[in-house]
């Protein structure tokens, strides 16, 4: 949030495919690897996500939440148990591949899990019948939650029914009038807003007019909420409601992949096998859907600077390979064009490796050596994939901006650069200090990991995500028996 690799594989290799599939199906945790929704959680729009780990050697540590519940001792309660039997509305501004509608779907997930009743509409969704929303909706269906049309009565209905009402992004703002019309009023107090959205053009008023009167907004880092809290003010004119920060968390399931060192082994090498990548040579990746917003272009300026410095100084390095995972080779965007363009005048086809957007990024976690997180501007707004990386013990590159501030210790889980035209020689240099350094890499992977257990994990989520529908529900009966 599944994707498929673009690069081309030979029928040999591609039958190759059932037999991993058949051994993977002996480990246990392979149903992770094959419902995985990533996401770059929040990520203005990404199509990441997603989403949103560990390397060979490491000692398995299982955390106490999960431990407990896999032994025959009484499992420790959900923090999200009291909304059982609740009836919860979310709103999608769009089903697809991005991380807002994979990250709302995961907490369809988690409430239905708990006996919540999950009621899904989609603001926008494309005229003409579409693969994704397909197998998207039926994904939800399977999993107990009711899927309805956006601007039916069935829709207002459920919403003034519903005990919570969860609008995903900002721009799913614009179903409040364009459905609830004479009832927006009474639905606003239980509505929470959750908002991923990094850049300018969200602020319209048009979006946004009834944000000061929902009972609560969460966003997924702090810097995002300062700069909401700004930019609404300034800009709008209009103060933000009682704001909420909830850091995001790597599922059980993907958790339980990071941790299995067989299934890593196979992935690593069956996946390094199709690239053309060999076991010993290094990986730099980064895993976003393909926009300018997300760097693309200025991490493949950054290799091929990085290929030049490690040829002028004469560096003992492994070979390095750069893998962009995102792509649509169906869509050949202006901008991907220009990305490929890149790599011929460059000559550095053999060392870079374009995949196409996915689902399912831990086989691409399992096989590569260090994540690249070069989001623009004012960076991701929190970037699930960077904590899944961690989690897989890979060192993260990232931008030093947005979300990635708070999750990245620069130094000691990874590295930081500036955003724009001014970090791709800073990149270059962080790409030949890991390249060079393999204690770094692996120190740096180790405490990311650690990282990720401390603060996190499903668990951790659960129950910051607990502490805001709890208020927001309490909010929500005070205005109904008042």
């Amino acid at each position: 949030m599944g994707r498929q690799s673009s690069v081309w594989i030979t029928s040999q290799q591609k039958k190759r495919w059932p037999l991993m599939i058949l051994l993977l199906l002996s480990l246990s945790t392979l149903i992770a690897f094959l419902i995985r929704s990533t996401f770059d959680s929040c990520s203005n729009s990404s199509s990441n996500n997603v989403s949103h780990f560990v390397r060979e050697g490491q000692e398995e540590e299982v955390d106490t939440y999960n431990e407990v519940n896999r032994n025959d001792e009484a499992p420790t309660p959900n923090p999200l148990d009291f909304m059982k039997s609740k009836l919860v509305l979310l709103v999608s501004h769009e089903l697809s591949l991005s991380g807002g509608p994979l990250l709302l779907m995961e907490l369809a997930f988690l409430l239905r899990g708990v006996g919540a009743d999950v009621v899904w509409v989609t603001n926008q969704k494309p005229t003409e019948s579409d693969d994704i929303v397909y197998s998207l909706e039926h994904k939800m269906l399977d999993r107990g939650v009711q899927v309805f049309s956006a601007r039916g009565q069935e829709a207002v209905d459920t919403a003034l029914k519903a005990d919570l009402v969860v609008l995903n992004t900002a721009v799913a703002g614009k179903w409040l009038d364009a459905v609830l019309k004479e009832h927006v009023a009474d639905v606003l107090p239980k509505v929470l807003w959750w908002i991923h959205e990094m850049r300018g053009h969200y602020f319209k008023l048009e979006y946004v007019k009834h944000l000061p009167f929902v009972g609560g907004a969460m966003i997924d880092s702090h810097i995002t909420t300062i700069y909401w809290k700004n930019r609404t003010k300034e800009r709008l004119g209009i103060k933000m409601p009682e704001t909420y920060v909830v850091h995001l968390g790597n599922s059980k399931e993907l958790m339980e992949v990071a941790e299995n060192k067989v299934a890593k082994r196979i992935l690593r090498e069956h996946v390094r096998e199709s690239l053309g990548v060999r076991s010993e040579d290094l990986v730099f990746a980064l895993i976003n859907s393909v926009s300018r917003g997300k760097g693309q272009d200025l991490f493949l300026r950054s290799f091929h600077e990085s290929l030049k410095l490690i040829l002028e100084k004469k560096l003992q390095v492994p070979a390095i390979h750069a893998v962009i995972v995102g792509s649509d080779m169906n869509a050949q965007t202006k901008f991907e064009t220009e990305l490929r363009n890149f790599v011929s005048e460059n000559n550095i086809q053999g060392r870079l490796h374009f995949v196409n957007k996915t689902l399912t990024v831990a086989p691409y976690l399992a096989s590569i050596d260090v994540l690249v997180q070069n989001s623009q501007a004012r960076g991701e707004c929190f970037g699930r994939i960077t904590i899944e990386a961690m989690a897989f013990q890979l060192p993260v590159l990232g931008t030093a901006a947005g979300g990635t501030t708070e999750i990245v210790v620069n130094g000691t889980t990874g590295l930081l650069h500036p955003a724009g035209k001014e970090g791709v020689m800073p990149l270059a240099n962080n790409i030949v200090k890991l390249a060079t350094n393999v204690e770094k890499r692996l120190t740096m992977g180790k405490k990311g990991y650690e990282r990720v257990k401390e603060r996190f994990l499903e668990h951790h989520m659960s129950e910051r995500i607990a502490k805001v529908l709890k208020e927001v529900l309490q909010k929500a009966k005070r205005y109904s028996d008042s």
